[in-house]
């Protein structure tokens, strides 16, 4: 009742309107302190300095939030897959919770259009929408309380912008997936990754490559080094199946069977070259 009467009045009067409208379309509700909400959106880059020095903006709720965010994710997991084993569940919150899906659902309920930012679009920016959706939770779970966000997340966000059959299907794990693949099949494993400085020295870049055998078969970038090698390692699976990757291990394999008896033979081969070359040189002559 008291919110029925005071939607129309925030949404359309006082200066915080646009704010409350903003709210008021993206989750379906009236904030009772719209300020956790105007910190939600102002990020680092465009940080309020107040008289003693101090930085404000929403990294402190997007921690919250972050914590919000998996306790209510971990409740639903919970419930809705009873018959699933812990690692299960936790590679699905993981999916569910990573920055890439959280930026998406951000930018499909319209929230990166509301973000304060004044960095620029390059590749060490583009979590900024789900960044400010996990300050946004965090805002959510101070100004309504846990039991509020949750419901609300459950109800408005995974239902209908996370689809579970998908995320279930889709694989993130790359890194883990190939040095199973590798132990199993009894091929040894490495990762070369370098540390770019000269890219950036507030946002270091990564560079990293996979090596099977010694040889190298995948290459990938990324803003930290755990992001550069699960790169690396979907460049792997994305270019090679299961099958493919037998088939030129297998390959490799022959190809190291050939050189070790050349290399056994080799005077042999030597002496059994030299008139062949003799040969070659006296029908060009003629």
């Amino acid at each position: 009742m008291f919110d029925f009467l005071l939607r129309p009045f925030r949404r359309n009067y006082g200066e915080d309107k646009m704010f409350y409208r903003a709210i008021d379309d993206m989750f379906g509700f009236i904030p009772n302190n719209i300020e956790l909400y105007k910190l939600a959106l102002i990020h680092k880059s465009a940080s309020i300095v107040l008289d003693d020095g101090q930085h404000i903006n929403n990294e402190r709720l997007e921690f919250l939030g972050d914590a919000v965010i998996e306790s209510v994710t971990s409740d639903y997991l919970f419930i809705e897959f009873p018959d699933k084993s812990e690692g299960a569940l936790t590679q699905l919150r993981s999916k569910m919770v990573s920055r890439q899906s959280l930026n998406s659902v951000a930018k499909l309920i319209g929230l990166d259009e509301h973000v304060i930012t004044n960095s620029s679009s390059g590749a060490s920016q583009k979590h900024i929408y789900g960044d400010a959706f996990e300050a946004m939770m965090g805002a959510i779970y101070l100004d309504q309380g846990y039991n509020f966000v949750n419901r609300l997340l459950i109800n408005n966000i995974f239902v209908k912008y996370l689809k579970l059959e998908t995320l279930l299907e889709a694989e993130t794990d790359f890194k883990s997936r190939l040095i199973e693949w590798c132990q199993k099949n009894h091929h040894t494993i490495e990762f070369v990754t370098e540390n770019d400085k000269t890219y950036s020295t507030a946002h270091p870049f990564f560079y990293s490559k996979v090596l099977i055998d010694g040889m190298e078969v995948g290459y990938g970038a990324g803003e930290s080094k755990k992001e550069a090698e699960q790169r690396a390692c979907y460049s792997v699976s994305h270019g090679f199946s299961d099958n493919d990757c037998e088939k030129l291990l297998d390959k490799l394999d022959g190809i190291d069977a050939q050189q070790d008896s050349v290399t056994e033979k080799s005077p042999a081969v030597k002496r059994y070259r030299k008139p062949r070359q003799k040969s070659v040189k006296n029908e060009k002559s003629a």
